[in-house]
Formats: C-alpha cells, sequence, structure tokens
C-alpha cells in the first residue's frame, strides 16, 4: 500500500473514530490523518495478533480495523490528557 493509500485510509478511519468517540478534539484535517494512521498500526497490530488481518488495503475490513485501532488511539489519547 502506497503512501497516499495510507493518507486516505488515516483520513477516513479518523474521521468516522472521531465521529464514534465524540469528545473536545481540536486539530484539523491533518490530526484526524494521523489518528487514522496511527489507528492503522494499532489496529494491524492487533488484529494480526488475535487472526483477523491487517489494515494492509483500501477495503471494508481494513477500514474497521483502522476505526478499532483509532478508537483505541483516541480513549488512550485522553486518558493520557
Amino acid at each position: 500500500m502506497g503512501w497516499l493509500s495510507w493518507i486516505v485510509l488515516g483520513l477516513i478511519s479518523g474521521l468516522i473514530a472521531k465521529f464514534l468517540v465524540p469528545g473536545p478534539d481540536g486539530g484539523g484535517l491533518i490530526w484526524t490523518t494521523v489518528i487514522g494512521i496511527v489507528g492503522a498500526f494499532i489496529g494491524g497490530f492487533i488484529g494480526t495478533r488475535i487472526g483477523w488481518g491487517s489494515a494492509n488495503a483500501l477495503d471494508a475490513r481494513s477500514i474497521g480495523i483502522a476505526v478499532l485501532g483509532a478508537v483505541i488511539f483516541l480513549v488512550v489519547w485522553r486518558i493520557a490528557r
């Protein structure tokens, strides 16, 4: 998956995660994309360990895994802050 695909996956999953976990998050499009990209790494790591696969394409399964990771990242980020 190329870097442009990672950015698109990050933007989509970051938007969905911020919708699912509402809160006083600032930032804009870049921060949302970073949340999604980090979420894709977290979700891919967890998904690989439990046998779901990883976020390695721009399809529904990868977006779901990335959203799960982004939600986990947002919750941990808010607890840490």
